[in-house]
């Protein structure tokens, strides 16, 4: 992380990946985010992957270096505190980031009439307003009807377009801020999951691939569309990853792999150009079948060894263990990655931000807070409350700290 945007506040009501996505991403480049939750955490607030203890690595990954309070937000007092921290003066602050249906009083109208140039972000699921999460918003997007060999849809684990909105969240906070910079306007900015989906499959060609040409990108397994790109089989029971995007990776997979002569001869036989991603494309299958042998034939090292420095664009598939038990790029030798001591979890990998900033040098990675570890302090700090009236918050139930 790095102190960027250390004049900006922000305060998140949240839950699930893409708008504490977004306010991680903003923390992270040393804005102050506070993000407000129920007394006893908000809905995702256990979410797995889970410690054997029951503490959420998932909630403890999208939240590092955010404060957090907690409050009664099903009590008008709580939401009034909620308000008044969202509202609070200063001219970086007066930004909040959503995704959750708005509370009594925590609307962007109520918002608006206490701070006149208040900024809001809201994500919702579909345009209309109707709920849409990552898997359905995927479901429809066509992707899992080409994800594999064709059949049955096979739905993306990785939720992309939670961490697509997310970014463009971020992005638009900036864009939001600045315009509030110049012209003293605040402005709610209001994203649908499901649009972020949407351009993303015309931004890609798909839209217009069937509006011009009348086709649907079918399945291809892991083939790579368009070129030549696909998983090999390796000696010792592992598999590879092999592309050939440009010329010069085409003719340097030839050399690592003794096969130029061999792969040159497919263009002329089959009538095709394989200097160019299209007749790779459409000699893939002949292309692999002289590939295929020559991996079979080694091992994962070796095979390592023999594209070492070569050009050839390729990389091993691996499970998350070994990606953390043997990839250098998982490790401290990154410095994305430190590790931190995350309260009530334990000390592992946490990564930071994947940016590095010339004129702002990489800090600490700050883990996630525990669940209500800053009500007190911003209570003090924000809203200016004595010792004795957050006393009086807590014995009412009202607010609470990390031990409640």
């Amino acid at each position: 992380m790095n102190n960027l945007l250390n004049d900006l506040r922000i305060v998140e009501f949240s839950a699930f990946v893409a708008a504490p996505l977004g306010g991680m991403t903003m923390a992270q480049l040393g804005a102050e985010v506070i993000r407000i939750d129920p007394l006893r955490g908000g809905i995702d607030h256990y979410r797995w992957p889970v410690t054997d203890a029951g503490a959420s690595l998932y909630w403890a990954g999208l939240n590092k270096a955010k404060r957090s309070v907690t409050l009664a937000l099903d009590k008008p007092e709580g939401r009034e505190l909620a308000k008044a921290i969202a509202t609070a003066p200063g001219p970086g602050a007066g930004i909040v980031l959503t995704n959750l249906p708005p509370l009594a009083g925590l609307d962007y109208a109520s918002l608006k009439a206490a701070r006149a140039d208040m900024i809001m972000l809201r994500l919702i699921g579909n345009r209309d307003g109707s709920a849409a999460v990552d898997y359905t918003v995927n479901a429809a997007s066509g992707f899992p009807l080409i994800t594999g060999s064709g059949g049955a849809p096979i739905n993306n684990v990785l939720p992309a377009w939670d961490v697509a909105t997310g970014l463009y969240l971020s992005t638009a906070l900036l864009a939001a801020e600045r315009h509030r910079s110049r012209t003293g306007q605040g402005q709610e900015v209001v994203a649908a999951l499901a649009d972020v989906m949407l351009a993303t499959i015309g931004t890609l060609g798909y839209i217009g691939d069937v509006q011009i040409n009348g086709r649907s990108r079918p399945a291809l397994g892991n083939d790579l569309y368009g070129s030549f790109g696909r998983d090999f089989a390796t000696g010792d029971g592992r598999r590879v990853m092999i592309i050939a995007l440009t010329p010069r990776q085409w003719r340097a997979l030839g050399r690592a792999t003794g096969l130029a002569d061999e792969l040159a001869a497919l263009g002329p036989s089959l009538g095709v150009d394989l200097d160019t991603e299209a007749g790779r494309f459409d000699a893939r299958e002949e292309i692999a079948a002289l590939v295929g042998p020559w991996c079979a034939g080694k091992t994962l090292a070796q095979i390592e060894a023999a594209f070492a420095g070569s050009g050839v664009l390729w990389g091993p598939f691996q499970d998350f263990a070994t990606l953390v038990n043997h990839d250098p790029r998982c490790s401290t030798a990154n410095p994305l990655f430190a590790e931190v001591d995350q309260p009530g979890i334990g000390r592992y990998l946490a990564p930071g931000l994947p940016l590095d900033f010339g004129a702002a040098p990489r800090q600490a990675t700050r883990p996630a807070p525990l669940l209500g570890e800053h009500t007190d302090q911003v209570l003090g700090e924000v809203l200016g409350l004595s010792g004795a009236e957050i006393g009086r918050l807590h014995d009412a139930g009202i607010a609470a700290g990390p031990a409640n």
